[in-house]
């Protein structure tokens, strides 16, 4: 399961930097690439009520292969799309519909899968691996991208660079759907009826009246929407604030992988409670604060610097965050939980980059994502006078799972 989402998300980051930086390079609009970025993450909202549903009516693993499957064949068409030169924006957009569809109903079944392979004792290690492989991978996929990206075919009938970063992705996702093929645990939940909506207002209600839950749901969110949503305007900061070009993007997204490298790796060999809640507090404080100093710099090497630790603030809290919400939800309805949790930051993530590339076209985007990050900030300190949060930033976590 591990490899076959390593595969996965490095197939995602790439084509992330390889779609964004074509669409840019096309339509020379931040508009255009917060658009296609929006139309690959609303898929979380639009999606996840039922991939919940389902990953808690049928074998988890089973979804999980099926959304591989589907991955490949959408990349498979988008390379060939481009190669053949017919690809137009709005192939882009309705294609990152696809994608982001598929990847949306991977994740509730993937992550609610983890909790029924490793004991509860070894969950915060178990997610921060498996966590990995959705933020480290912002490294590896950008990584085996990078070096295609500035390079044009010698004559019009051969490969380009941005042909063979498509081909690239491809096979990521064929990879990840062969070792998806080799899981074997089964893993359901338990649906108290056959009616989508009873089952999904089951989880939805569960979320809404569980206030700790929904505390950490709700920063979790926020978290989301005020500093992880950057993805549309990469490539605008790339040309604009850098001076550089396509190669940059990749590079700023890599430094954002390295970062959640480092933090995946130090949580995944962490076991101590206490510590766990004070670095979730650092790491929150980093996530807002990060940002800023990406907003304020004029270079690459700083901004680079910046993205490393904007990586490791983002994916410190969002393990301990995802590792707190699965401790706190139910086998049995565990699924329908783990949808809400990805529509909420999935909705907020895609209204977000569509925003920050629509204005983009008329203000320096250094401003919007400064501003975001001082603003989250200003809500962490603040969260500290909450009873839940306070709980957690103790080290109390595992008593609100009671």
């Amino acid at each position: 399961m591990w490899i076959a989402s390593l595969f996965a998300g490095s197939s995602h980051w790439a084509l992330i930097v390889v779609r964004g930086w074509v669409v840019y390079q096309i339509s020379d609009s931040s508009m255009l690439v917060g658009l296609v970025t929006f139309a690959a993450l609303i898929p979380m909202v639009l999606v996840t009520p039922f991939i919940g549903y389902l990953s808690d009516k049928f074998q988890r693993r089973r979804i999980l292969q099926i959304m591989f499957l589907i991955n490949f064949v959408h990349n498979l068409g988008l390379a060939i799309l481009y190669f053949m030169d017919f690809i137009l924006p709005w192939h882009l957009v309705a294609l990152a519909f696809v994608q982001g569809s598929a990847r949306a109903a991977q994740m509730p079944s993937g992550q609610a899968l983890v909790p029924n392979i490793v004991p509860k004792e070894n969950l915060l290690n178990a997610v921060a691996l498996n966590m990995s492989t959705v933020h480290a991978t912002r490294l590896l996929g950008p990584l085996a991208v990078a070096p295609f990206l500035g390079y044009i075919g010698s004559n019009e009938n051969s490969l380009n660079g941005t042909d063979v970063a498509f081909f690239i992705c491809t096979g990521f996702y064929a990879l990840s759907f062969i070792f998806a093929l080799m899981i074997k645990n089964k893993s359901t939940g338990k649906i108290s009826s056959e009616s989508f909506f009873q089952n999904l207002a089951e989880g939805i209600k569960y979320v809404h009246s569980n206030k700790p839950l929904l505390v950490i749901i709700g920063i979790t969110t926020l978290h989301c929407m005020l500093t992880m949503s950057f993805e549309s305007i990469l490539p605008y900061f790339s040309v604009n604030k850098l001076g550089a070009e396509g190669v940059a993007v990749s590079f700023l997204m890599m430094c954002v992988g390295v970062g959640s490298l480092f933090a995946s790796l130090f949580l995944a060999g962490n076991s101590n409670e206490k510590l766990k809640g004070r670095i979730f507090y650092f790491f929150a404080i980093l996530s807002g604060i990060a940002p800023i100093f990406l907003a304020l710099s004029t270079n690459l090497f700083l901004s680079l610097t910046a993205t490393i630790f904007m990586g490791m603030g983002q994916a410190g809290f969002m393990i301990i965050s995802h590792t707190i919400i699965q401790i706190m939800s139910p086998d049995y309805v565990r699924g329908r939980i783990t949808a809400v949790y990805a529509m909420y930051i999935g909705g907020s993530m895609a209204l977000f980059n569509f925003l920050n590339g629509l204005t983009a076209d008329y203000i320096d985007p250094g401003y919007s994502i400064a501003i975001q990050g001082l603003v989250f900030t200003l809500i962490v300190f603040l969260s500290r006078k909450q009873k839940a949060l306070s709980s957690i930033y103790s080290g109390n976590s595992n008593n609100l799972s009671s």
